[in-house]
């Protein structure tokens, strides 16, 4: 222990999210003299998955107990598990059969994340899983159950609905085919004059879109306040319905099994640690006070101190007053009629994604299945996402109670075994870099708390990997490497 302080280290970086686990994949053959720490002892920091009794110390050191007006600082806040008291007898599993998401993202697989994964080889390491189909929650009416209906997500969905009018039928696709080509010079007159004003005030203008449509495509924008403007609403759809059928049939977005991002972040770390990086779970490092022309020194929790010629950390507190609730119950029932193959030749989805209308904003239920290996066979888990409001909580336990009753209708007896629910906040969308004597020290902001994972939260890892870098930072190398030296497609390269 005592030779890493003597150790001269080109960067230390603080945390194990998923923004410093790829800037310690990116450099992974650097050749850098690297210390990666994490205060937790496990990895993923904020996008971490969690054992149930993992969620219940995360719950107690998020609680808040401090004054309010640092608990409207810290990331996470207000967290709380419940369970009823004979949740064993009722099925609930010993505390490692679970691994709770705290970043549930799916992702389009036309992300630049995908990507960067399979230029860096990583991809092999992560075993993806298919989302499945989208659905709206629709209230019961005219003296019929609630019920879940399916979006049309293709032009063939369109064509084969049987709940659609062949009028409206048209509208839609007016609007898939425009929505396809919405950047070409031919279509940006229509919407440009347009671009901050409301998405759905759009349809109606442009494409005479009737309510239950509207609904359907706002629903695929999945912007968390349900107001999206025709730009971000535009690119967003698509998105979606350009990742359609790119890895195969029936699918447009991904998720990695064993806890979403949580797993992609391991992966990173382990080629961190093969490119010779050295890791330390359960240890902080502390900033020292630098002198004006000292390096900065950091402080373990064994007092030892390390230096080193950069530093790159996570935000652990923000300004931002916007949050967003979450609530993640696990259910005894494997709600199978949400996981169908609905094309030929396609996979078994393991995820779906269900939007229910809520005031002030929407809800957006995503649920998995026991495939993704976060929840014993027989059960599913369930990530009910709002903005944080006073009653929030209150709304995600309704909203889950709603979607359990629309899947099984009223001879449902599927308890809720479990709850994690917590608060986060969304942040500033930039990083932050102060200097501590001669050395620069990053921080990346929190990561986009969205229902698809947002290619933007990249950018942050970039500018580290070129602050750190310096000048051998050759853009044309970034995240892009060459197998190992012996190793084949079929081979574990990092292990």
């Amino acid at each position: 222990m005592e030779s890493l302080g003597e150790e001269p280290w080109d960067v230390v970086i603080c945390g194990t999210g998923l923004q410093q686990s790829l800037l310690a994949l990116a450099l992974s053959r650097s050749k850098k003299r690297i210390l990666h720490t994490d205060p937790n002892y496990y990895y993923g920091q904020y996008e971490a998955a969690l054992t149930l009794q993992e969620a219940e110390s995360f719950a107690a050191k998020h609680a808040g107990g401090s004054s309010e007006a640092e608990k409207k600082r810290s990331v996470v806040r207000n967290a709380a598990v419940w369970k009823p008291d004979d949740a064993e007898a009722q099925g609930l599993k010993f505390p490692r059969a679970y691994s709770l998401a705290l970043a549930p993202q799916i992702i389009h697989t036309k992300s630049k994340l995908l990507s960067s994964l399979v230029s860096s080889r990583a991809y092999r390491q992560v075993e993806f899983l298919a989302v499945g189909s989208f659905f709206v929650y629709e209230p019961a009416k005219d003296g019929s159950d609630p019920k879940l209906s399916r979006i049309p997500s293709s032009r063939e969905d369109v064509f084969s609905s049987q709940s659609i009018p062949a009028r409206s039928k048209r509208s839609l696709m007016k609007f898939l085919k425009f929505v396809l080509d919405f950047e070409s010079d031919d279509q940006k007159p229509l919407w440009e004059a347009h671009a901050d004003a409301s998405l759905t005030d759009f349809l109606t203008a442009q494409f005479k879109l009737e309510d239950d449509l509207k609904r359907y495509v706002v629903a695929l924008t999945m912007a968390l306040d349900g107001k999206a403007s025709v730009r971000s609403g535009l690119a967003a759809i698509n998105r979606h319905l350009t990742s359609m059928g790119m890895f195969g049939p029936g699918f447009c977005a991904v998720y990695p099994k064993w806890g979403g991002l949580s797993e992609i972040a391991q992966v990173a770390c382990r080629a961190g640690a093969v490119g010779g990086g050295i890791y330390m779970l359960d240890t902080s490092a502390t900033m020292k006070p630098s002198g004006e022309n000292e390096k900065a020194s950091l402080e373990l929790p064994n007092g030892i101190t390390v230096q080193a010629d950069s530093v790159i950390s996570g935000q652990e507190t923000t300004a931002s007053v916007q949050a967003i609730s979450r609530l993640i119950a696990v259910v005894k029932s494997p709600l199978n009629s949400l996981f169908q193959v609905l094309v030929e030749g396609a996979p078994t989805p393991a995820v779906a994604v269900v939007a229910l209308p809520s005031t002030p904003s929407p809800i957006y239920a995503v649920i998995h299945s026991s495939d993704t290996g976060e929840c014993p066979v027989g059960q599913c888990v369930v990530y009910l996402t709002t903005l944080a409001t006073a009653g929030s909580k209150h709304e995600l336990e309704q909203a889950l109670v709603m979607l359990v009753y629309a899947v099984e209708g009223e001879d449902s007896t599927s308890p809720c075994l479990y709850q994690l629910y917590y608060e986060q906040a969304l942040g500033d969308r930039q990083s932050t870099t102060e200097n501590h004597g001669t050395t620069p020290a990053l921080s990346f902001p929190p990561l986009s708390a969205t229902i698809a994972f947002e290619d933007s939260d990249l950018e942050a890892v970039k500018t580290a990997w070129s602050l750190v870098s310096g000048d051998e930072s050759d853009e044309d190398t970034y995240l892009v490497f060459e197998d190992r030296e012996g190793a084949d497609a079929e081979d574990e390269v990092y292990e």
